[in-house]
C-alpha cells in the first residue's frame, strides 16, 4: 500500500472524495482516488446522528473499521474533536487500520487544542495528524490566528494541518507560505479548481460532506418528485446496479 504521508506534496496535492460507508469509498477507490478520507458528518447522517461529537466513538471506530476493509488504498478518518478523547479514540483508530485522521479545534483555545495533539500524537505516531483550524470556517479568528495555530500544531506533533473556510486564492497562498508543514484546504463549488490549488502549492484538498450533501439532495428531490408530480426524473443517472454489485464483492471498475 502507497505510503500516506508521503502523498502530501506541495504542488502535486493529494485530492480526497469523502466517504462515508464502504459502498462510497468503493466508489471514490473504483475511480482512481490515491487514497479515501471519511467525512464526519456522512458517517454520522448515515447512522442517526448529527455531526459534531454527538456520535459514540465506538460507532465512528466500527465505519472506519468498514472502510478499511472495503478498499486496498490508505484511508483517513474525520474524528470530528476526538469524542471526548483524542487520545484514546487515534489509539482505536490506529487499531483500526486508519492511516491518517483529522482532529478539529472547534472553539477552544490553541492551548488547549496544543495539549490534546501532543496527547493524540503520543497515542498513534504512526497515524497522520492531520489538525483541522476552525477559525476561519467559523468567524472565530483571522488568517494571522490561523497561521499561528497551524506553527502551534505543528510543534506539538501534527504532521499536516487543514484549514477549512478560505477559499480566496491570496489567502491560501499566506497560509502556504507561512505555515511550513502541508497544508490542506477544502474545496467545492465557489473553490479555486484543482489546477489552481495545485499551483499555489496546497498539499492537500478535500471535499468534506458536499459529497454527503449531495447524495441526500438526490434522495430529497426524488422522493419529493415522487410525491408531488409522481414522475421519477431524479432518478436518471444512477449508479449501475451491476456495477454496484461487482464493487460491493470487491471487483475493480472497468
Amino acid at each position: 500500500m502507497t505510503d500516506f504521508r508521503s502523498l502530501h506534496q506541495p504542488g502535486s496535492p493529494l485530492v480526497l472524495v469523502n466517504a462515508w460507508d464502504a459502498a462510497s469509498a468503493r466508489i471514490v477507490a473504483a475511480a482512481g482516488a490515491a487514497a479515501v478520507a471519511t467525512t464526519s458528518a456522512g458517517v454520522a447522517w448515515s447512522l442517526g446522528a448529527p455531526d459534531g461529537d454527538a456520535l459514540a466513538r465506538e460507532l465512528a471506530v466500527a465505519a472506519a473499521r468498514r472502510v478499511v476493509a472495503a478498499v486496498s488504498v490508505p484511508v483517513s478518518v474525520d474524528v470530528e474533536a476526538g469524542y471526548g478523547d483524542p487520545a484514546g479514540t487515534l489509539r482505536e483508530m490506529a487499531a483500526a487500520g486508519v492511516a491518517g485522521v483529522n482532529l478539529e479545534d472547534g472553539a477552544r483555545s490553541a492551548g488547549e487544542q496544543v495539549a490534546r495533539i501532543t496527547a493524540a500524537h503520543a497515542a498513534a505516531p504512526a497515524v497522520f495528524l492531520n489538525a483541522r483550524i476552525d477559525t476561519l470556517l467559523f468567524g472565530l479568528g483571522d488568517l494571522a490566528e490561523a497561521i499561528a495555530r497551524g506553527r502551534a500544531y505543528l510543534a506539538a506533533g501534527a504532521d499536516g494541518i487543514f484549514v477549512p473556510g478560505v477559499t480566496d486564492p491570496a489567502a491560501i497562498g499566506a497560509l502556504v507560505e507561512a505555515i511550513p508543514g502541508p497544508v490542506n484546504v477544502m474545496a467545492g463549488p465557489g473553490a479555486p479548481s484543482i489546477g489552481e490549488l495545485a499551483k499555489l502549492r496546497v498539499a492537500r484538498i478535500s471535499l468534506g460532506s458536499a459529497v454527503a450533501q449531495a447524495a441526500y439532495g438526490l434522495v430529497d428531490r426524488a422522493a419529493r418528485e415522487v410525491f408531488g408530480p409522481g414522475t421519477y426524473q431524479e432518478l436518471t443517472g444512477a449508479v449501475d446496479y451491476g456495477r454496484m454489485n461487482a464493487l460491493s464483492n470487491g471487483a475493480a471498475d472497468n
